[in-house]
């Protein structure tokens, strides 16, 4: 029997204790978020007390808590008092342009949460235990807590998938964008190139949260609504770049190809259409990421996963496009993958 070698480390059984406790993890840092604890650590002095009195919770359950999360990394602990670590006061205080504290009430969502309860029979069912098509249901109202929720989370992707579309362009341009959520990346296009006009598309609850935010923006003038589901609205008149971003994902190989070629057809010749995803490598296991999405979109969907570059190069293709190029983006687990019709 194969004992190993002197340069393996001992064999314990961490790794499962680890994963069977992870959602503690989870409801520790949603229940700090909930709590405002991080602006509590953030305004000092951090001992126990202050930051009781702030969170209006016990003193004991703030030591745990706090205790629990340096524990595992987000806080610091000095002499009996709470700082934040350089993650925490980057992404979690709310004082930080960069705090993703939002994203909480979205990736919380009992109805995202829901079928890891039921794991085992999702997997047997190979598809979600969410009724109807789960996630993508139509009008189903988490799209619009995601659009005002998780912004943060993709603001840093929007300026380099603007910059992969326009390639430099600046003369006017119609760019339609599906599934727009909070409109950032269309939005983005209206920045970055003054002569864009952008059509959004989603359901019309969701899309008011993109009008607000092309407003803030200052490209509301340039910013059109388009209500309803991608595979059954007109998309109307010809369009120079179409955006398909974190949408994808949701759905099987044919049903993608399907709506690639919907979105061939709408293109001007020459235009292009970019898709935002979570790609891992060929070998489904690499990055950890991108490949651990597909556990997301099999938990949420009926037939969404994660796709390689080669399968979504063959969709591409499959509807008619050319020229397919990857894009991956630094410091991010996100790919852009553009095709030319």
């Amino acid at each position: 029997m194969h004992t190993g070698n002197a340069a393996e480390a001992p064999l314990t059984p961490a790794l499962v204790f680890d994963m069977l406790q992870a959602h503690q993890r989870t409801a520790a840092l949603k229940a700090a978020i909930d709590l405002d604890l991080f602006r509590a650590i953030g305004n000092g002095p951090g001992d126990v007390a202050s930051i009781a009195r702030h969170c209006s919770a016990s003193e004991r359950g703030i030591r745990i808590l706090c205790d629990f999360l340096t524990i595992h990394g987000v806080l610091v602990k000095k002499d009996g008092h709470y700082e934040h670590s350089r993650t925490s006061a980057a992404f979690l205080d709310p004082r930080s342009p960069a705090c993703l504290a939002s994203i909480a009430q979205f990736l919380g969502n009992p109805a995202m949460r829901e079928p890891y309860d039921k794991l085992a029979d999702v997997v047997r069912a190979g598809r979600t235990s969410l009724p109807g098509a789960g996630s993508v249901e139509p009008e189903n109202p988490i799209w619009v807590q995601f659009a005002e929720t998780m912004a943060p989370m993709m603001a840093p992707m929007v300026g380099p998938l603007g910059a992969v579309v326009l390639e430099g362009h600046t003369g006017p341009m119609r760019v339609l964008d599906i599934a727009a959520g909070h409109g950032l990346f269309g939005i983005e296009i209206a920045k970055q190139n003054l002569q864009a006009h952008v059509t959004g598309l989603d359901w019309a609850p969701v899309l008011r949260v993109a009008l607000d935010n092309a407003r803030r923006a200052g490209v509301q003038d340039r910013y059109d609504m388009l209500p309803g589901s991608a595979f059954e609205v007109d998309f109307g008149e010809p369009y120079d770049a179409v955006l398909l971003t974190n949408f994808l994902h949701h759905f099987d190989q044919s049903t993608c190809v399907g709506l690639l070629k919907k979105v061939h057809a709408a293109l001007r010749p020459g235009g292009r259409a970019a898709t935002l995803e979570f790609v891992p490598n060929e070998d489904r296991v690499s990055p950890p990421m991108p490949a651990g999405f597909s556990m997301t979109m099999l938990a949420s969907t009926v037939a969404g996963d994660a796709y390689t570059l080669s399968e979504l190069t063959a969709m591409y293709q499959a509807a008619g496009f050319g020229g397919v190029t990857a894009h991956p983006i630094a410091m991010s687990p996100h790919t852009v993958v553009m095709g030319r019709g």
